[in-house]
């Protein structure tokens, strides 16, 4: 592969056809070390819910922490 114009990369047929990449598929680009990592958006998403399944306990809702966290804030805020 090589630089184009305006930075543009072509990921050659070979590469395509091995990956199955359709005309128009989104990827998602990241730096690893010297490296430029491309993968589509639901592999990289379960990447990431690996790489934090140990940071939230079993049975923890953080979305329902967070708003419990909000509504006390609220309360705070309307406290005099």
């Amino acid at each position: 592969m090589h630089v184009g114009p305006q930075g543009r990369l072509v990921i050659p047929a070979r590469l395509r056809r091995a990956f199955r990449l359709e005309t128009g598929e989104t990827l998602v680009a990241r730096v690893e070390e010297d490296r430029l990592v491309l993968e589509r958006p639901w592999s990289a998403l379960g990447r990431l819910q690996r790489a934090f399944s140990d940071a939230v306990p079993e049975g923890v809702s953080l979305v329902d922490e967070l708003l419990a966290e909000r509504r006390a804030e609220v309360r705070r805020e309307e406290s005099p």
